[in-house]
């Protein structure tokens, strides 16, 4: 038991270390504390940037999108992230504030607003590697005030998650219109459970059947109805489930996406769609991602079964590409020479292998041999 408690208190020690808090002073709303969680990678030498989360109710939220997004980052389901919470305890009341007659924010949810605007998003940025990709994060009537962000003409955020919003009047016909009419790339994540709160549930499931039938190559929409949820247990399972939405292109080939997306396609497709997926991920979200190991294989693999082999040459351009130390590149290319019949330059390029490093259980002796197997059965 002692050392359970002794685990315990490593693992929270290591994840409350990777957390700062920040104060900073608003000329609206006065001192504000922040929570600030910075990529495992982060780096302040290099041109990495990294995309942001910015999460409203950060005294309860915060914990559980950290933990999730570093985990999915750690298995290459997301990239890294600089994620930043927003502490409302104490002041959630009058930061939510909107108007009983046009049911914007007013008052002193109006100066909230701006605060966010004008004040925090600037520092993040001036002080932060925060790239062109920026999500916000939101529950109950936080979830709600998310949306007002949407309706600028140039949206600071890309991404919304809106958990269990308690949706203001006009809203979901603010937010179709808005969907609708999107000219970039919007992600929007909704979700309610069959025990939520009665009012959220029926006004969220109500959008829902708005938002579900856009029709628009801008917007990415995902919406989730739990069983044996409550309002605030559906965080806990909605958070996951909005991080595989964004990040859905992301993640590693799928067995799913093998062999509904990739096996269809013509031999001179396949390589394509691998470089058009990383060009994509380059593109929405600001990261330039490795090739993963898993890919490379499914590409392989679809290449084999298809018997082209000349694509193995393209392969062999990415993998020097991505992996320049390693021999991946002079496998490929050598199964492209084999495939061609130009067999003394696949000995050639296998025998080089042993100047590179190993890689993904491919070894230096592997190509050796195959070198030598095709050196003996040209001179039989």
């Amino acid at each position: 038991m002692r050392y359970f408690f002794f685990l315990t208190f490593l693992i929270t020690a290591s994840l409350s270390s990777q957390t700062k808090y920040e104060l900073i002073d608003s000329k609206w709303l006065g001192n504000r504390e922040l929570k600030i969680q910075l990529p495992r990678t982060y780096d302040e030498t290099t041109e990495q940037v990294y995309p942001l989360f910015l999460i409203l109710d950060g005294d309860y939220l915060f914990e559980t999108v950290a933990g999730n997004l570093d985990y999915m980052a750690y298995w290459s389901y997301a990239p890294d992230a600089i994620i930043v919470g927003v502490n409302q305890k104490g002041s959630r009341s009058k930061d939510l504030y909107i108007s009983d007659e046009d049911y914007f924010p007013l008052q002193s949810g109006a100066q909230f607003y701006d605060f966010l605007d004008k004040e925090l998003m600037p520092h993040i940025l001036k002080n932060y590697k925060v790239g062109s990709f920026r999500a916000i994060v939101g529950h109950g009537e936080s979830a709600n005030f998310i949306n007002f962000f949407s309706f600028n003409k140039k949206p600071l955020f890309q991404a919304y998650i809106a958990m269990s919003p308690t949706l203001s009047p006009q809203m979901s016909t603010y937010l179709s219109e808005r969907m609708t009419s999107a000219k970039d790339p919007i992600f929007y994540y909704l979700s309610t459970a069959n025990a939520d709160y009665k009012e959220n549930r029926e006004s969220i499931r109500s959008l829902n059947t708005k938002l579900e039938v856009i029709e628009s190559e801008q917007l990415f929409y995902a919406f989730n109805d739990f069983e044996s949820q409550s309002h605030h247990s559906l965080v806990a399972t909605s958070i996951p489930k909005a991080i595989q939405h964004i990040f859905e292109i992301y993640a590693p080939i799928s067995t799913s996406e093998y062999k509904e997306s990739i096996l269809p396609l013509g031999p001179s497709d396949v390589v394509d769609y691998l470089k058009k997926k990383y060009a994509t991920i380059e593109d929405i979200f600001g990261v330039e991602k490795q090739i993963l190991l898993s890919d490379f294989r499914a590409i392989s693999s679809a290449i084999n079964q298809k018997e082209s082999f000349k694509e193995f040459k393209d392969m062999a351009e990415l993998a020097r590409k991505h992996y320049p130390e390693s021999l991946l590149a002079n496998l490929y290319l050598g199964w492209y020479y084999e495939g061609a019949g130009s067999i003394r330059k696949a000995i050639k390029i296998y025998q080089e292998a042993f100047v590179f490093d190993e890689i993904d259980g491919i070894r230096k002796e592997d190509l050796l041999y195959r070198a030598e197997q095709l050196k003996a059965e040209s001179e039989d």
